[in-house]
């Protein structure tokens, strides 16, 4: 197949790129490139989506002819990229990807909930993006991809993506946080919450999988459930054993300034109140049309692997800090009985 991918460079786009060149497809990458260049093998092709429609010209017929291409990959966050990559490739391609997410779901309250739930509404025409926005933001890729690229679409909601490379830094913070010493770990007591992610190499498999097998709707893509105490405990034992756990309540972690799920000061993966259901999504109907995961154990390994190659000390994007980790753990020892 003629594949082009919108993006290419960076983690699960490069993780696509690389899966469809091993699969024997021809791949283009329409990116920027400003961090990194798309996987060797794969045609590039120099260009910025902020720039509008032009961006799109020199891959409007087909990288290799008029005929267009056979499957098209998106994954922006952008609405407005979003359409305009439509409008001037949707026409000719057999098969379109958005790579959306189940940021789009209004309701993250009810454990095992389908693709059936209710989405987001889309988000509003000139609003600046935002973190906080980004379920609204994908909700309007969807609805885009609805209208232009049709019955020819597959909505990839993807969950929470982890494995190696992932620069976010949530899914490998406590294998990296137990590997690094063996001094107390604070973690949020939420023995029986769920986790949920999927491999990014999972993930970019079965996306070049569905265009191969012309997959189409919305599905979500995301991994077993696991119960955070599990999940915790095969950190535990993966790094050696060594290192004993505090659990605090969340109202105390949230009352001394912890953040919940990522970023800077974070005990990732916790989740605020009424989200039950957030990392605990069905995957049935994406696992019928073919996605194959990996064991979560071997995820997490190979993440282990990862984070000691990137060094376990170094700065991180979620989690916290250890000075930070041992004022919270001495305050918390400091409480009245």
């Amino acid at each position: 197949m003629r594949i082009l991918i919108l993006g290419g460079t960076a983690f699960l786009s490069a993780e696509i790129a690389r899966r469809a060149l091993n699969s024997g497809h021809e791949v283009t990458c329409l990116a920027r490139g400003t961090t990194a260049a798309p996987p060797s093998g794969a045609a590039w092709v120099r260009a910025n989506r902020s720039q509008g429609m032009a961006a799109y010209a020199p891959v409007a017929g087909g990288w290799s002819g008029p005929a267009g291409w056979d499957a098209v990959i998106d994954v922006t966050r952008d609405p407005v990229q979003a359409r305009e990559a439509l409008e001037v490739l949707a026409g000719t391609a057999r098969h379109w990807t958005v790579v959306s997410s189940c940021s789009v779901y209004a309701d993250h309250s009810v454990a095992g909930a389908a693709e059936d739930a209710q989405v987001l509404p889309p988000l509003a025409p000139g609003t600046a993006l935002t973190m906080e926005n980004y379920g609204e933001a994908k909700s309007a890729i969807e609805q885009w991809a609805r209208a232009l690229a049709a019955d020819k679409s597959h909505l990839c909601r993807a969950g929470l993506i982890g494995g190696p490379g992932d620069g976010s830094d949530r899914y490998g913070y406590w294998p990296a946080r137990f590997a690094r010493d063996d001094d107390p770990v604070l973690v949020p007591d939420i023995p029986a919450d769920s986790t949920q992610i999927i491999d990014v190499r999972d993930l970019a498999a079965w996306i070049v999988a569905a265009a191969e097998s012309n997959v189409t709707g919305a599905l979500n893509a995301v991994g077993e459930p696991v119960l955070f105490a599990a999940y915790l405990e095969a950190c535990r034992q993966l790094t050696g054993g060594k290192a004993r756990t505090v659990a605090a309540p969340g109202e105390w972690l949230a009352g001394h300034g912890v953040n919940y799920w990522a970023g800077p000061d974070s005990l990732p993966l916790w989740l605020p109140p009424g989200h039950d259901g957030f990392s605990a999504r069905s995957n049935s109907a994406a696992r019928g049309a073919g996605l194959r995961l990996r064991p979560w154990t071997q995820t997490l390994r190979d993440t282990l692997e990862d984070e000691r190659r990137r060094g376990l000390t170094r700065e991180r994007k979620a989690g916290l800090r250890p000075d930070t980790e041992r004022t919270l753990l001495a305050a918390y020892r400091a409480q009245p009985a």
